[in-house]
């Protein structure tokens, strides 16, 4: 039965104990990958993992609704181009991030950058993220925080999610 689930992008079926929906169920936020595998919430390899990366899940959010609006119909998704797909790939890859990285990483203009930063962030594709400590370069170096202050930071919306999801899907099908 667990073969026909449809789930999100962002999760996987654990082989160790084939969890199925009539499974309680825990997550585990792999170090190296976005990720997160999905596993009965007695797994025994779920006992020599770090607590803290382990999560608490219902069947309810990871699997995909079966009634989704035509994305390619929204407006929104018409005003995109391969620049906008590309900054919120990196956002999707890299998490929360400012301009000048994003700029310097995706080979775009600096002043193109900022200029789609508040252009996706005005069709709720990014959202600003408030000022915090946040971890650097997530999955690049482990360990090292840096204080939120001096940039605008950026993080994709679930919006933001779907649009990068069917445009990607759009480009392996075509």
């Amino acid at each position: 039965m667990s073969d026909k689930l449809l789930l999100k992008e962002d999760y996987r079926l654990a082989k160790c104990c084939s969890p199925d929906p009539d499974s309680e169920i825990v997550g585990f936020l792999k170090i190296d990958s976005p990720v997160i595998s999905v596993h009965k919430a007695g797994c025994i390899n779920l006992a020599k993992v770090d607590a803290n990366r382990l999560v608490s899940l219902t069947w309810k959010e990871i699997t995909e609704d079966e009634a989704k609006p035509d994305i390619a119909s929204d407006p929104d998704f018409q005003k995109l181009d391969d620049a906008d797909f590309k900054i919120l790939k990196h956002h999707r890859m890299m998490g929360n991030d400012y301009g000048a990285v994003v700029a310097k990483m995706t080979q775009i203009p600096r002043a193109t950058v900022f200029e789609r930063h508040k252009k996706l962030r005005d069709l709720r594709l990014l959202k600003r993220v408030e000022p915090m400590m946040i971890q650097y370069r997530k999955n690049i170096v482990r360990n090292k925080w840096i204080k939120h202050r001096n940039h605008t930071y950026y993080e994709i919306t679930q919006k933001g999610i779907e649009f990068l999801t069917y445009k990607n899907q759009q480009h392996k099908s075509g």
